[in-house]
């Protein structure tokens, strides 16, 4: 799942990237409202955080603007204001939680859990062959063992699970996992591929990672 943050205090927005990281999500931060609806625009995000008083845009305009355009987004505020008034704006403006600073991290966290699922409808689990990845615990397993996928490992396995007959591009990963603004070469999708590899073999799975050469990489259940 990817983030896109708005958020023009540095030293928060830096906390708040740690948090979903640590918490194998994908996030992007920006510092002002003009860049999030550039990066909005992109389609790439499935939940964005706003805080309202930005630069250039403020939070409310940017909400108001994606959600003109037909942009269902699952949007959170994020921001010092707690005013009743502002609350009723941000969420009549089109946002579908409203969280004051300072916040609890695992509160954050099951607000964007529970805009997601409302907005997706998303399953905890997906299953493709004998494996099953848990979308809350990070785990994957099989019928005789299971291990605990990293960051990286764990968004890359769940394209492919949650897309198991389609081939997924390198440039496709490397979008969605690493960003726009990345300077990470491409092979690093090789390198998570080959870590995949290792940790199904090592539980037994009836699943491998077929490459399809110059098209990218999709999931092959072994008869």
């Amino acid at each position: 799942m990817r983030i896109l943050l708005a958020e023009d205090e540095k030293a928060l927005a830096r906390a708040v990237v740690k948090i979903f990281e640590k918490n194998n999500y994908s996030i992007d931060a920006v510092h002002n409202g003009e860049d999030a609806l550039d990066y909005l625009e992109t389609g790439n995000y499935d939940a964005a955080i706003l805080d309202i008083m930005m630069p250039k845009v403020d939070g409310i305009t940017v909400l108001k603007k994606i959600r003109a355009a037909g942009d269902t987004i699952p949007v959170l505020m994020l921001t010092a204001k707690s005013e009743i008034d502002d609350k009723v704006l941000g969420l009549d403006s089109g946002a579908n939680y409203y969280l004051t600073k300072p916040f609890d991290s695992k509160e954050l966290l099951a607000a964007v859990r529970a805009i997601t699922r409302s907005h997706s409808e998303v399953d905890t689990k997906l299953a493709v062959g004998n494996l099953t990845l848990d979308r809350t615990s990070f785990e994957l397993a099989s019928p005789t063992g299971s291990t605990r996928l990293t960051n990286k490992e764990y968004q890359m396995l769940e394209m492919m699970m949650a897309n198991p007959k389609n081939v997924i591009s390198v440039e496709s990963f490397m979008d969605r996992i690493w960003g726009y603004d990345s300077d990470t070469e491409s092979n690093v999708v090789w390198v998570y591929v080959s870590y995949l590899r290792k940790k199904m073999a090592a539980i037994g799975a009836n699943v491998k990672i077929k490459a399809f050469r110059n098209a990218g990489y999709s999931l092959e259940v072994e008869e």
